[in-house]
């Protein structure tokens, strides 16, 4: 058996059940909890924790993804994912933990979505 969303095979027992749909594991809980790029609360959560002594701490690929658009100025999202090897499921988790930091934004350029730093 295979997930219906991301068509990844699925152990005999380990499918679950969302709307109809068998999904893996992972995309069950991405249908559980979709990732919220404005979301207020994360938003006001980062500026307080940028005050606290230990400071907000960037993942590898988070400092990666801030690394690539200081170079290129901003870029594509699958450019990015692909830059980084991400799939896009992942790059759309790290850019929202960023984009909650208001480390990154998007821009639309000649009607094209792109991710530039904030």
């Amino acid at each position: 058996m295979n997930c219906e969303k991301c068509g990844a095979p699925i152990s005999e027992g380990d499918e679950r059940d969302s709307y109809g749909r068998s999904l893996c594991e992972d995309c069950y809980m991405d249908s559980l909890s979709p990732t919220r790029t404005c979301d207020p609360w994360a938003v006001h959560s980062a500026k307080s924790l940028k005050e606290t002594s230990g400071g907000l701490i960037l993942t590898p690929t988070q400092s990666k993804i801030l690394s690539v658009l200081s170079d290129t100025g901003g870029v594509e999202p699958n450019d990015l994912a692909q830059r980084l090897g991400l799939s896009s499921i992942e790059l759309e988790r790290e850019i929202a933990s960023l984009r909650h930091m208001e480390k990154v934004r998007g821009e639309l350029r000649d009607g094209r979505k792109f991710i530039r730093l904030w």
